[in-house]
């Protein structure tokens, strides 16, 4: 069954146009157009060179306030350009929420293009995971479906799996049983991007990783969170040079890629449980699915 979340306040560009003129005055005779309405996000792209994201309810306004305090300072030195704030925009009379100009990335969406030709991004999303994954401190953003213990999302995943949308599931419980019997991760909470899926990556037209976008999910706890990407994003091939090019950074904790296969069950449960109404997402799912059935697991 389709779970897209109806949005609590409604915008169109008469509005951002408003709100451009309040706050950032410079760019508000930009030209101006809506280019996506998603989960948490109405999305419109101004100029050439950016994107206003506005939160559509409001439990999607705290990830906006995430972002706008901890994102510029995490990506100022990555090796990869994200979706971080450019332009912070505030509460306002005309919008009650916080919202965000932020780059505008014209590459492809790496959703889009066969998954054989991600290996191509292997090294640069690597190269972004080790410089991301850092100690978080105290005070960081907490989400109660990532970086945390994977039994937290055990009746979550048993209800997808009975629900009859997840293929194979016999097998794909056995898969999530496994995952659930490992330790946890030893080390302190490291950032997370929390999302790293297909969609939230754009590429290049040469098969490079032009950035990393929407870190709404934003939270720190146990990298296989991020390293569910993997089966997400890469085919066997893809898989193998990613793990190569992460070196040995998660090398003191012999069950990461365990837990990590166990996030993207969960994760590819996710998309094939809930995106019957966007047929792109399914896709990714149905596609993750198969990469962790028939997944060589050279990593064991």
């Amino acid at each position: 069954m389709a779970n897209h979340p109806p949005a609590e306040i409604s915008v169109d560009a008469d509005l951002v146009r408003q709100l451009l003129r309040e706050q950032h005055p410079s760019l508000a005779d930009m030209p101006l157009r809506p280019v996506a309405n998603g989960w948490d996000n109405y999305i419109f792209r101004l100029g050439a060179n950016y994107a206003v994201r506005l939160p559509r309810r409001l439990s999607a306004a705290q990830l906006t306030a995430n972002e706008q305090q901890w994102l510029p300072g995490l990506t100022a030195d990555l090796p990869v350009a994200t979706s971080a704030p450019v332009f912070p925009g505030k509460p306002s009379t005309a919008f009650p929420w916080p919202w965000n100009i932020t780059r505008w990335f014209d590459g492809l969406e790496v959703s889009l293009q066969p998954r054989d030709r991600n290996v191509a991004l292997a090294a640069q999303l690597a190269g972004f995971l080790n410089a991301f994954h850092q100690p978080a401190p105290s005070g960081f953003p907490f989400n109660a479906v990532r970086g945390i213990p994977l039994e937290n999302r055990n009746d979550a995943v048993l209800d997808r799996l009975a629900s009859g949308m997840v293929p194979h599931a016999a097998r794909v419980r056995e898969l999530w049983d496994a995952s659930l019997k490992l330790p946890p991760w030893p080390g302190p909470a490291l950032w997370l991007h929390g999302d790293l899926h297909p969609a939230n990556l754009v590429g290049t037209a040469d098969g490079a990783l032009q950035a990393v976008i929407d870190f709404g999910d934003l939270t720190a706890g146990d990298p296989a969170t991020d390293l569910a990407a993997a089966w997400l994003v890469f085919d066997q091939n893809g898989r193998s040079a990613f793990r190569a090019a992460l070196g040995g950074q998660y090398d003191a904790d012999p069950y990461v890629w365990g837990r990590a296969q166990g996030w993207a069950v969960c994760m590819a449960s996710a998309l094939l449980s809930n995106s019957d109404d966007h047929p792109g997402m399914y896709l990714l799912g149905s596609e993750t699915l198969m990469e962790i059935l028939t997944d060589v697991r050279d990593w064991l």
